[in-house]
């Protein structure tokens, strides 16, 4: 399944990375617990974020977030 994510929601996710899909949904639930009342842009991207999470295989988002963190591990 090739669902697109848009930048703010791979920022969102690299940020909330717990090591694998499940513990990531959960980090951005727990997340969401924090928000303050006027926080609406936030919340909708985050929620938006879990959906995909749900919908998507572990390995598809091991390859989501190795595809969006490579560059910053590369340092040679």
């Amino acid at each position: 399944m090739n669902l697109y994510f848009s930048t703010e929601e791979i920022n969102l996710l690299c940020i909330y990375d717990a090591g694998d899909r499940r513990k990531t949904i959960r980090s951005l639930r727990n997340m969401k617990r924090y928000l303050m009342y006027d926080e609406d842009e936030l919340r909708s991207l985050t929620e938006g974020a879990i959906s995909k999470l749900k919908n998507m295989t572990d390995a598809e988002f091991d390859e989501l977030i190795r595809e969006n963190t490579s560059d910053f591990f590369d340092l040679d």
